[in-house]
């Protein structure tokens, strides 16, 4: 007769990204709930602003030994195993700075591990599955994701993609992704089928959406406009947006910065758009309560953006782009409205009759809180999340 495992110590393993972001949020909120419910949460960072810029070849090739293997991230996450003893090692970012290296001590010192896809990492060099301006597919069938080396997917460098590819291929060969980790998460049934695609092991990939705690609480009173939140990047569909923008001009706030905040500017000057570039939490929530609809009008295959939950807690229905996960979290004509990826004549549509109908809106953002209610709050989270701890330790076990 099996017993079922009690977790009462979780590790946290993650690389912050030089620029924080929504995985850094979930890994902190996640503490918080595991915390919240008894369990000793203690976390091990490393930190990609930390690691110096190459200069020459030979820094070069030493952060690309560091990516691919790091000595020193494997002796560090040892380390942290030995004196806190973790029920669970759970893992959500490792590159650059840590490496894949450091599944190999978890796994010696037989201590399940978790591992949380925010991306798609495992599968592309880049992380997004997207290529001139459209998803892309083209490594996940292959033996070795060559193509991302061919077309130069890491920020435009070859050098770069092939270090990304080479961490894939090698820890692939060696069966790090196949024998080190014990359970997967992905964040949609979305991402996991792409995912088996790509290679992994479907018996061991679970899927545990986002969760948004506290809850923000919701709008009351007059709504107004559409709002944009987020990074202003090509892949997050900003140039089909200021182009519905123009078409609807007027209607538009965007909260946010990146490459493309230029453009949002100009866009900003002939009075398309408002744009209040990056705002702090309290201020964003406070304008998605007030929102007639919150648009995400990405080209890529997001993970699960939190963007949504943030939406749909504050009552306020999502114009979302008919791509990847999206098509999977809002239900067109119920939490909000779907139109084609990169259609600005479709979003412009959208975006006037969000304003034009208020009435539908107030239907569709109570039915975006009550999605939220019942789908997306700390509860649910904390169970899917134990499940998925026990099934790795089941693992190991056996």
């Amino acid at each position: 007769m099996s017993v079922t495992p009690t977790i009462r110590r979780v590790l946290q393993v993650h690389t912050r990204y030089r620029q924080a972001g929504g995985e850094d949020r979930a890994v902190e909120a996640e503490r918080h709930l595991l915390a919240g419910a008894g369990i000793d949460v203690r976390q091990l960072f490393f930190d990609n602003a930390e690691l110096r810029e190459a200069r020459s070849p030979l820094d070069d090739l030493r952060l690309a030994g560091q990516a691919i293997w790091s000595r020193g991230a494997a002796r560090r996450v040892t380390a942290a195993i030995r004196s806190q003893r973790p029920d669970v090692v759970h893992v959500h970012n490792t590159f650059v700075a840590a490496s894949p290296s450091i599944f190999r001590p978890a796994a010696g010192l037989g201590v399940p591990v978790v591992q949380t896809l925010h991306n798609y990492r495992l599968v592309c060099p880049a992380a997004t599955l997207f290529r001139d301006g459209r998803p892309c597919t083209d490594c996940l069938h292959v033996p070795a994701p060559i193509p991302a080396v061919i077309h130069a997917c890491v920020r435009g460098s070859r050098s770069q993609s092939l270090v990304a590819a080479a961490t894939i291929g090698l820890h692939r060969g060696i069966g790090t992704f196949r024998r080190r980790i014990d359970a997967f998460i992905a964040l949609t049934q979305f991402q996991r089928r792409l995912l088996v695609d790509g290679g992994l092991n479907a018996a061991r990939l679970h899927v545990v959406p986002n969760f948004l705690e506290p809850d923000p609480g919701p709008g009351v009173g007059e709504r107004s406009g559409v709002l944009y939140v987020g990074r202003l990047a090509v892949e997050k569909g900003i140039e089909p947006l200021l182009v519905a923008a123009a078409a609807a001009p007027g209607q538009l706030e965007i909260v946010g910065d990146g490459p493309l905040s230029g453009a949002v500017r100009q866009a900003a000057a002939a009075g398309h758009v408002r744009y209040l570039g990056a705002l702090p939490a309290d201020a964003v929530a406070d304008r998605m309560r007030r929102a007639a609809a919150v648009v995400v009008p990405s080209l890529w295959y997001e993970g699960f953006p939190m963007v949504v939950l943030e939406a749909y807690a504050a009552g306020t229905p999502v114009i979302a782009s008919r791509v990847g996960s999206l098509e999977e979290v809002v239900v067109d004509g119920d939490t909000g409205r779907l139109v084609g990826p990169g259609d600005a004549d479709a979003l412009a549509r959208t975006i006037r009759w969000a304003v034009d109908h208020p009435d539908e809106i107030v239907a569709m953002g109570a039915a975006a809180r009550r999605r939220y209610d019942a789908c997306y709050r700390g509860p649910d989270h904390l169970g899917a999340l134990l499940a998925v701890y026990r099934s790795a330790t089941e693992a190991v076990r056996r």
